[in-house]
This record gives structure tokens, C-alpha cells and sequence, in this order.
């Protein structure tokens, strides 16, 4: 994980850092944040921290509870399913405008994202892989050509990639597998301008993806109740 780096906007900065470290499960389910503790691991003021626990509000990652504190948001079935039914929604929707509107150049792209997280793939490389899985699916969002859905998939992006990375751990190489299955053929339902196919690929691979994450949770609830 890239190390923190005080730079501007500082509010976003720490947001960010707050954001991997919920991501990649170093703050846990649940787990409270303590503003005097970040600020000083960060070398930053506690209004810094509160604003960026705000941000990371917005994004889902974080409930602020009025004089309790700041509490990493539970990841627990309900969350997860939720969370793939609006992203499935949501990107239908961009999906069928890309289809119909995607030029050669844009299709040139996403192969070139496709090649590169084969070669991550090949050198299991998770974390770049995800990196790469994320901006694949955001190249699409420039046909959405909607101020509120562009806005809404932003801030559910922290969230999808906290459950991409439990999925990932989870499964190994057979979700990453499972992951290129799924660009290869929504590649080719877009070359075939097939948005009606675009659309029931999407939907078995939220699907797909969220039974791979609520099986981790699963997992992880049995391993924790074991010790």
C-alpha cells in the first residue's frame, strides 16, 4: 500500500489513507477510528481527521455516531448484497449507452486494460489487478452522461473495492480467473453493439462477485468464532 503522503487537498489525503486502510482490512468491520490516534500517526490536526472521516462518510466506508465517534461501517450480508444490486443497476445503464455509442478508440482502451491485468494476473499481482479491475469499469461511466449516477458510482467505489478485495483474498487466483472471464465477454457484447448481452453478463457477475464476498465474510466469522 502506496505510504501516506501529506499533499493537497490534505482533507482528501487523509481521507484516502483512511480509505486502504479500511479496504485492505487493517481497520476492521466495525472496528472504531480514533481522531487523536490518526492525527498523530498522520502528523495531522483533528479537524484534518474529522473532515476526512466525513468524506469517508459520504463514500460509505465510515458511520459518525454523535457522541460515540467514528466506527469502520459493517461489511455483513445485507451491506454486500446491497451494494451489488445498485452497482449491477448503475452500470447496466452506462453499459447499454456504451454499446450503442462506443468508438474504436475506446474499445482499444479497454483491451489494453484487459491485456494488462492478464499480465497481473499471470504474475499474481492482486493489488494491481484490482486497480485495473476498477478503472475498466470506471472507463464506461463516460457515457453514462448523468451528473447523479456518475456521482453516486464515485462514492460507491470504496466500497466495491473493499468487497472486490475480500472476494479476491478469498478466492485466489480462481477470482481473478473469474474476473477476466467476465472483461472478455462484456468486451466482446460491446464489439457486437449487444447491450441487451452486456447487461446479463453484468448482472451474473454482481451476482457472482457478491456470493464470492459473502462467502469470505462467512469464512472469516468461522475462523474468528474458532479462535
Amino acid at each position: 500500500m502506496t505510504a501516506f503522503k501529506p499533499r493537497e487537498p490534505l482533507t482528501e489525503q487523509v481521507a484516502r489513507h483512511i480509505e486502504n486502510l479500511i479496504v485492505f482490512g487493517q481497520l476492521k468491520s466495525g472496528e472504531r477510528i480514533y481522531e487523536t490516534t490518526m492525527a498523530r500517526e498522520l502528523d495531522v490536526s483533528h479537524g484534518s481527521i474529522r473532515e476526512g472521516l466525513l468524506l469517508l462518510e459520504k463514500r460509505h466506508l465510515v458511520r459518525n455516531i454523535p457522541r460515540k465517534g467514528a466506527f469502520v461501517t459493517e461489511l455483513d450480508g445485507f451491506f454486500v448484497r446491497s451494494l451489488y444490486e445498485i452497482m449491477a443497476l448503475y452500470l447496466c445503464h452506462t453499459g447499454r449507452k456504451l454499446t450503442r455509442e462506443a468508438q474504436a478508440s475506446d474499445l482499444e482502451r479497454l483491451e489494453s486494460l484487459y491485456g494488462a491485468m492478464q499480465s497481473c494476473y499471470q504474475g499474481n499481482d492482486l493489488l494491481t489487478f484490482l486497480e485495473l479491475g476498477i478503472e475498466y469499469t470506471q472507463a464506461s461511466l463516460a457515457y453514462a452522461d448523468n451528473h447523479f449516477i456518475v456521482s453516486a458510482i464515485e462514492d460507491l467505489w470504496p466500497s466495491a473495492k473493499r468487497c472486490a478485495y475480500a472476494a479476491f483474498t478469498h478466492g485466489g487466483l480462481q477470482t481473478l480467473n473469474d474476473n477476466l472471464t467476465f472483461m472478455r465477454q462484456s468486451l466482446d457484447a460491446i464489439a457486437r453493439h449487444d447491450d441487451n448481452g452486456l447487461c446479463d453478463i453484468i448482472q451474473h457477475y454482481a451476482s457472482q462477485q457478491c456470493q464470492n464476498v459473502v462467502a469470505s465474510l462467512e469464512s472469516g466469522e468461522t475462523d474468528h468464532a474458532s479462535r
